[in-house]
């Protein structure tokens, strides 16, 4: 898959996002091993713990598409300085895509390029619970 179409794609689901309270809106396209891109922008809700952020989303939808196997994550945002995932969402990508490649944009262009394993270097996953 072209990067350029992967930004592209969560520029474009960004615009989707529902933030009336923070007005941060992120937008984020999961490329799947076979090619495809599963898209998903933030949800907020008034009480903000129920809020689920765009790379969550993109997660959930993947994975209830039958998609098991990811290999980047672009994440966009309208800032300057690269916004990376909270840390539920590297928790949820870890435990979903293992250590995959994490592409911050903004609306104009790439900002940063990671490793999950740099963002989270000590992940809480089966491993410890005897599952791996």
């Amino acid at each position: 898959m072209n990067l350029h179409e992967l930004v592209e794609q969560a520029r474009a689901v960004r615009i989707r996002s529902h933030a009336p309270y923070s007005g941060f809106k992120v937008g984020a396209a999961l490329e799947t091993v076979g090619g495809g891109i599963i898209t998903g922008c933030n949800v907020e809700n008034a009480s903000y713990g129920l809020t689920i952020c765009a790379e969550r989303v993109a997660v959930v939808k993947a994975i209830s598409e039958g998609e098991t196997k990811f290999t980047r994550i672009v994440i966009v945002t309208d800032t300057e300085v690269p916004t990376p995932p909270c840390g539920a969402c590297r928790q949820i990508l870890w435990e979903f895509a293992g250590d995959i490649e994490i592409v911050l944009a903004n609306l104009t262009e790439v900002k940063a390029t990671y490793r999950l394993a740099d963002l989270l270097p000590l992940p809480f996953d089966g491993r410890i619970l005897g599952k791996n």
